[in-house]
């Protein structure tokens, strides 16, 4: 966010509730342009010696850690520098996603105050523009009139003084116009990045990284809407889930879910999609896929799931292998999603009562 924005967005929440523009501003914007400008000179040689790229979401998180308002995640990322963990890809989008999404509902807050406090601003500076014209036209007009009526040398020469003072006037109004129209731009710039980070936030889950119930219910619709001749949609839960959550804890359920998730990621192709649904359910969407296809790869993601023993810490204490029951329907024409959607919690259903850790479909 802009300095500047951010100060006018204190000053007009103060403990009055009243707007009112001062030189507090001015002064807030300056110790905000110099607390930034601080935090930068910490956080990108720190994340070069780490070798962590410096991205918009990277930077995020170590401008948090070296603000420090936010103890868990200073916590955090002490922790992991203090084990000697590096900052992998999926080490920094886990830091992101835990603490400083969470943040979306106040970050969407703010976006709506600084675009009504941009778009006032812009009607300002319009107004401005309008009354700076009317004024240029009407000294114009008077000067025409004088010149008309003038004869002596001496009031001919102040007119002409008086008409480059107006224009004068109107380059440098006009100067501070496009200076000003400039700096909107460029907040309504960073404006839209966050309203498009916004729009990441609001389908994704934040442990997993993958769509959320919601993506997938949209993306649901639209795949069937577009196949030619069918796509097939697999239900996967992890079996006895509850049991890593009761004998490791959630943090180490927290981490089969990870797993889970990532392992599904890599065992399709990029066109397919994978949502987190809820819990230790997932789903997946094989465009275009019928069902003997969907079979196979439903049956490859289960064995490529549980071919793997889970361990913990340092000490690699073994938890055991995930397993997953996995559900598979291919949708039938002018079938709604919901329709399809069922039959594959059925498939699930009848995977689970047979035993888990195996692939059910159904008709």
């Amino acid at each position: 966010m802009s300095g500047f924005l951010s100060a006018v967005r204190q000053q007009f929440w103060g403990s009055r509730g009243d707007f009112s523009v001062t030189t507090t501003v001015a002064a807030q914007t300056g110790k905000y342009m110099e607390e930034s400008a601080r935090i930068l000179r910490k956080a990108v040689p720190q994340m070069t010696a780490l070798g962590i790229p410096v991205t918009p979401q990277n930077y995020a998180v170590w401008y948090g850690y070296f603000r420090a308002d936010d103890r868990a995640l200073v916590n955090a990322i002490d922790a992991l520098i203090a084990n000697g963990v590096a900052f992998s890809a999926d080490v920094c989008l886990g830091l992101y996603n835990n603490f400083i999404q969470n943040n979306a509902p106040e970050v969407l807050e703010n976006v709506q105050l600084e675009t009504r406090l941009l778009i006032n601003g812009l009607l300002n500076k319009i107004s401005q523009l309008s009354k700076g014209s009317a004024h240029f036209q009407h000294s114009m007009e008077e000067f025409g009139h004088q010149i008309h009526i003038t004869q002596d040398t001496d009031t001919l020469h102040r007119l002409v003084e008086g008409v480059l003072v107006e224009v004068d006037k109107v380059i440098a109004e006009n100067a501070t116009i496009n200076d000003s129209l400039k700096s909107m731009n460029d907040e309504l710039d960073s404006l839209r990045s966050e309203i498009n980070e916004l729009s990441v936030v609001s389908i994704t889950d934040k442990l997993t990284g993958l769509y959320n119930r919601r993506a997938f219910e949209d993306n649901l619709t639209k795949v069937q809407s577009l196949e030619t001749y069918g796509c097939s949609l697999l239900m996967v839960d992890i079996d006895h889930f509850k049991q890593f959550n009761d004998r490791w804890g959630h943090s180490t359920g927290d981490k089969v879910l990870v797993y889970v998730a990532h392992q599904l990621k890599m065992g399709v192709k990029g066109d397919d999609f994978i949502a987190r649904f809820g819990g230790e359910e997932f789903v997946v969407i094989l465009k275009n896929t019928l069902l003997e296809n969907a079979m196979l790869v439903a049956e490859s993601l289960r064995s490529r799931i549980a071919n793997k023993k889970l361990t913990l810490g340092k000490e690699q204490q073994e938890v055991g292998s995930v397993t997953v029951s996995i559900g598979v329907a291919q949708s039938r024409p002018q079938e709604d999603p919901e329709a399809l959607f069922d039959r594959a919690d059925r498939a699930l259903y009848d995977a689970k009562h047979a035993g888990r850790n195996q692939v059910r479909s159904v008709v």
